[in-house]
């Protein structure tokens, strides 16, 4: 049968279900994509890069590459050179922002992979 679903990978139930986008386990309450069951196709495509082509991953350090203008109540502007430490990927940023951190003087904030440069 084609139109199976795959087994929870966490606790290997058989019960598994779809919720939106996402397949569920009733048993341990695992939630995955059916795109992680894809294994090295999904990983490929899920790849973040910094401005000059270094991969980015949850929690490596980045420094601003160019000043940016804050939008909303204090506005001001980030600074080149500001360092990011800790940042999280994510997939759902608003736009196309995929970098999720804390911005020193600023708070959380969302950031495009192309204004960043990984330190090395």
């Amino acid at each position: 049968m084609s139109d199976q679903l795959p087994p929870c990978p966490a606790c290997d139930s058989e019960y598994t279900y779809e919720q939106g986008g996402l397949l569920v386990c009733p048993m341990c309450a695992h939630e995955w994509t059916p795109a992680a069951d894809a294994g090295e196709d999904a990983a490929a495509e899920a790849t973040v890069k910094d401005s000059v082509g270094n991969v980015l991953e949850d929690g490596d350090t980045v420094t601003i590459v160019k000043d940016l203008k804050v939008k909303g109540a204090g506005g001001g502007v980030v600074k080149v050179g500001t360092k990011v430490r800790g940042i999280r990927l994510i997939t759902d940023g608003v736009g196309d922002h995929d970098i999720d951190a804390k911005v020193p003087g600023f708070g959380q904030m969302q950031l495009k992979s192309s204004v960043v440069k990984k330190v090395l």
